[in-house]
Order: C-alpha cells, then structure tokens, then sequence
C-alpha cells in the first residue's frame, strides 16, 4: 500500500508540475491571441452583464449570469485563495504572485472560451433541466462522445475527492480548534478516525445536503447570497489589514516585481529565489485556485438563462480576476507586509507555512485577523463543497444520458452518496485520497484543451457575429 501511495504521489506531482502548467498557459496564450485579447476589450461589458439589464426572462436555461458567476465561484474560491498562496510565496518567493497575476490574465480568456462553448453546446430537456460542460461540446461539438465520458468519468472522480472529502477534512480543522480552545473537546486525534470531527462531518453534511438535494436552483439561490457576502468580507477584512500595515505596502509591491524580473535577489537570496521557482509556483498556484483550463467552471455557466452564448463566456471571464487578482492577492499582500517576510530575518516565516503562515500573517498586527482566515477557511471550503457537487452530477447525468428516466435516479443516487461520504472525509486522514482526486482533477483538462482548441474557431466566428450585432455593447431593447 505504502508503494502504491508513493506512486500515485509521484504521478499527480508530475500532472501538476511543468507538464500542465505549460499545457494550460500554452493554450490559455493561443486563444488570447485568437480571440484578440477579448479579456481587456470586454472587461467592462462582462461586468455590465451581471447587473442584470441584459438579462431576458423567456430565455432558456435556470439561473441567471450573477448567480451562474456565484455557482462558478462558489467552486473555485477556496482553501487555494489561502493555503495555495502561502505555499507559493514560501517555494517561490514574493515574485510568485506576479505569476499568478499573469496566470489569470490569460486563463480570463481560457473561460471565456470554455464556457462560451458551454452554452453553445448545452442540451436541455422536455422539464427544462441543462446539462453542459466539456463532456457535451466534445460529444456535438467534436463528435466524440467517448472523450466527453472520459471527462465526465475524470470530474465524477475529483467531485469526491477535491470537492467533497478533501474539503471535509480541510474545514473540520479550524472549527475542532475552536472547539478544543473553548475548552468543549479534547485536541483533535493525531491520526485514524476522530469522533469529534465526524460529528461536525454530520453537521455539515445535513446543511450540504439542504442545498444541493434541491438541484441547480437551489445551489445558485444559496451561491448568489453567500459567495458576494464571504468574498466582500474577506477582502474588506484584508484591505483593512493593509491599512494598519500600509508602510510596507509600497516596499511589498517592490519586492513583487524584482523577485519576479530577477532584478535583484528577494530576501536576500536566505531562500535562493529564483525567477524559474516563482515563475513555477506562481502559475501552478494561480491556476489551481482559479481552475482556468480544467473544465469544470462551464457546467455551471451552462445553466445560465441566456439566448447569447458570448455573454456567458464574458461573464465567466470575471472568474480569474475575482478569485486570483483580487482574493489571492489580498492575501499575498497581508503574509508580505505582516512581518512574516522580513528580508533580514534568518527565520524567514518563522517555519510557518500554508494556512497557518496566513492565519499568522492576518493576526500578526490585528488581533481579531487569524479569526477571518478561520472563517474563511469554513466558508470557502462549506462552498467548494455545494459547488463541485453540481459538476458531479451533471457528469453522471451525461454518462447516463441515452436513458433520461435512468440518468434522474443516478443523479439522485449521488447526490446522496455525496452527502452520506462528507463525514467520513472529515473523520479519517485522506493524504492517498487527496493525491488521486489531484489526479483526476488534472486529467479533466486534457481533453477539455483538446476541445478549446480544435472549437477556436467556432468561438471566434461566434464572437466576431456578436460584435457586428451590438457594436455599441448596449442591451437591444423592444
């Protein structure tokens, strides 16, 4: 078993090292140029979009462009914005989040490509129910139907592990210490099953449940409430941090740019920061945050109540620029102006790292700041949740497609082995669990590429059609 680990280890380290990152910017660089840099040409439509005075009430679909981005971010804002960008300034150095800035540049057009397709691509039934995503532009776009079941096979996987018990076991953390502080428990067990922790497992579990037995529209009614609230909150939080630290902002900002160009060596060199490291850590942590390339943003926008399928893609553009250029580099910008990044101490972030580097950084100079990174913790992970469980059964709704009636009861079925499996991740230690459901998660994106690429054109013809019909980007009105 130990030998199987280590192998499964070795593998999703090599899927997300050089050979995805590559393989997404790659792609992401390609149809930035194809589609004429449309991330900065519509970046003020897109925003346009969700206010609502576009939206027409008779179009097909379930939700609306807000709560479509809402569902999407519900996903994608997660233990990323906060674990993931820790480690990538303590492996990369403070040059990492000029990397991750550029990653979400160019995966701004990646979703707009992706999720364009989505609805171009979608399928709806007789009841009015969607289903879209990579499985479906591969089957009609493409004509492979078997690539789609391979990605729907690959997304069924990771709704389980980096959306469910991963997450599970993620939050269960910081609210058992919460619990053991108030002197209600005992510290959390070290390892095998802890009772405490499947007991909260119940507990969310029971409110996870709430929201998803109740389909799309439930979870986007849930996600166009919580999501603005926790993001606004957080960044608010954050900028107030700022505000106290202000005096290291400027030299933080310096410190971005010459670790990123190489101009000179960031902290000096205690580290051995490279451009190479931060360029590597940057990219890989900015795409696992914002999930640009992966696939499994378009089966939310799928749902979207549009007759355009161009508006949904500029709406889905907004997704790297909220989840990475604003939440992640709140982040970054609070663990680089703490303390905890002192050029000239040798004990460079105290041996912190990951979350618990964040929760210092927040709590270095404002006593109540570790609190909203517990929080955070809680909520993005309680989101993650609610929002991969869709990406999951509308994967098992495509494998089961040739037989409506049949694909309802498998829908069901899972969203109830969903429920029932979140307990158990957050009971039992899931390092093999974490490193599979890595892999699948970044399977899924091979053949969604495949598909971006081989469909550009159609995207851009699509685009090009928009552009003629609403060159002033103002709603056609009777």
């Amino acid at each position: 078993m130990q030998t199987f680990s280590t192998i499964v280890n070795e593998v999703s380290g090599f899927i997300w090292g050089y050979f995805l990152m590559f393989l997404i910017v790659g792609t992401g660089l390609y149809l930035t140029w194809k589609m004429r840099f449309v991330q900065l040409r519509f970046f003020g439509h897109a925003w346009s979009l969700i206010t609502g005075k576009w939206d027409k009430h008779d179009d097909a679909g379930e939700i609306t462009h807000f709560q479509a981005l809402s569902t999407a971010l519900a996903a994608t804002v997660g233990t990323g914005n906060i674990a993931g960008v820790a480690t990538a300034i303590v492996s990369g150095g403070p040059g990492a989040v000029f990397w991750m800035w550029v990653s979400a540049f160019i995966g701004m057009c990646t979703k707009f490509t992706c999720c364009l397709l989505a609805l171009r691509y979608r399928s709806i039934d007789a009841d009015g129910e969607v289903a879209g995503g990579p499985m479906y532009y591969l089957r009609d776009g493409l004509k492979m139907p078997w690539l789609g079941f391979v990605f729907a096979t690959f997304a069924f996987i990771a709704s389980f592990g980096i959306g469910n018990m991963v997450q599970a076991n993620s939050v269960v953390g910081p609210l058992h210490n919460y619990l053991a502080n108030a002197g209600l428990t005992s510290g959390p067990v070290s390892s095998g099953f802890d009772p405490v922790k499947f007991a909260i497992g119940l507990v969310i579990a029971f409110l996870v449940g709430a929201v998803i037995l109740g389909g799309i529209k439930r979870i986007a009614s849930f996600a166009d409430k919580v999501v603005p609230f926790m993001a606004l909150t957080y960044v608010l939080a954050s900028l107030y941090i700022l505000f106290v630290q202000r005096e290291n902002l400027i030299p933080a900002f310096k410190m971005i740019f010459a670790s990123a160009m190489g101009l000179k060596e960031a902290a000096g060199g205690i580290m051995g920061f490279t451009v190479a490291q931060a360029m590597r850590w940057g990219v890989a942590r900015g795409l696992f945050s914002n999930e640009a390339g992966l696939g499994s943003a378009p089966i939310a926008h799928a749902a979207a109540k549009t007759s355009e399928p161009v508006r949904e893609g500029m709406v889905a553009l907004l997704e790297p620029f909220i989840d990475t250029i604003v939440i992640c580099t709140m982040t970054a910008l609070v663990i680089i102006t703490s303390g905890y990044f002192n050029p000239g101490d040798a004990a460079l972030f105290n041996g912190l790292k990951g979350a618990e580097l964040t929760s210092a950084a927040f709590g270095h100079n404002v006593a109540w700041g570790s609190h909203v990174v517990s929080l955070g913790l809680v909520f993005f992970t309680f989101t993650t949740m609610v929002g991969w469980s869709y990406y999951g059964d509308r994967s098992v709704r495509y494998m089961f497609d040739a037989n409506p009636a049949r694909a309802k009861k498998a829908v069901l079925a899972y969203r109830l082995v969903y429920v029932m499996l979140i307990p158990v991740g957050a009971a039992i230690p899931l390092e093999l669990v974490w490193n599979l459901s890595d892999i699948a998660n970044g399977l899924m994106a091979l053949p969604n590429l495949f598909a971006l690429i081989c469909l550009s054109g159609v995207v851009s013809e699509i685009l090009k059609d928009y552009e003629k019909r609403y060159p002033d980007m103002k709603p056609a009105r009777p």
